[in-house]
């Protein structure tokens, strides 16, 4: 009851500023908009491929507003203040997830209502794709609470800021890692996003093909690695901070 009551605090918060909610979701909707304009023909920029990444860019963002929330949470000692309750950090990570969880599904209905519009193919593989991203918005949501639990409020924007450009240019989302070859393909293998992007375009087109045993393990290994890593910092962090 503690951590949905957190949770509920939590939403209450983020919604109270509407401004980076709509920038947050505008962002993304636009890119997806202005680039099928240009109808650039590659494989990348099809709607079946370009939606998904568009769906990662805009949890890249979730990744920034969720660093900022716990930046300032710990800047107000609002964390300071709840250090006497008998939640555990757990409890927190999980409050913080839930919170932003329908904020995520309603920004990936908004890109798929809009993909769907602009000429996506309405078929079933887009429902199991919007659980697939919901289970990879809990890492970059993760990511964003051990950012914000380790920066302060103004380190934030920083450090989020290299979140998105990782997203955009090591994900595929703008071109393959083959069109460059050498270091930066190995770079885009050992990071997470392209195993994120591979996997919700397998899923969305019902096409696993372009799928390996890397991504899932690389992925799998980022999950549990930043969740696990986010409640030891947070941990270390509210301990610090109440002395």
């Amino acid at each position: 009851m503690r951590t949905l009551n957190f949770a509920k605090r939590n939403f209450k918060e983020l919604i109270r500023d509407p401004l980076s909610l709509v920038f947050e979701i505008a962002l993304p909707l636009f890119l997806l908009f202005i680039f099928q304009q240009f109808d650039i023909p590659a494989e990348n920029y099809k709607l079946e491929n370009f939606t998904p990444s568009i769906i990662l860019f805009g949890f890249s963002f979730i990744t920034l507003f969720t660093a900022t929330l716990i930046a300032k949470d710990r800047t107000s000692s609002f964390l300071i203040r709840l250090g006497t309750s008998p939640m555990k950090p757990r409890d927190y990570i999980i409050g913080y997830i839930c919170s932003l969880l329908p904020i995520v599904l309603v920004q990936s209905l908004l890109f798929f209502l809009t993909a769907v519009i602009m000429g996506l193919t309405l078929t079933v593989s887009i429902i199991p794709t919007i659980l697939a991203s919901m289970v990879i918005s809990v890492f970059f949501i993760s990511l964003g609470i051990l950012i914000g639990s380790l920066v302060s409020e103004k380190g934030t924007g920083g450090l989020g800021s290299i979140v998105v450009q990782l997203v955009c240019f090591t994900s595929g989302m703008y071109f393959p890692k083959d069109s460059v070859g050498g270091v930066f393909e190995i770079i885009c293998k050992i990071l997470p996003f392209e195993a994120c992007l591979n996997i919700l375009q397998s899923v969305l087109n019902n096409d696993f093909s372009n799928l390996t045993v890397a991504n899932i393990v690389v992925f799998a290994v980022y999950f549990v690695g930043v969740i696990l890593l986010s409640i030891i910092v947070f941990r270390k962090r509210m301990i610090s901070d109440n002395k």
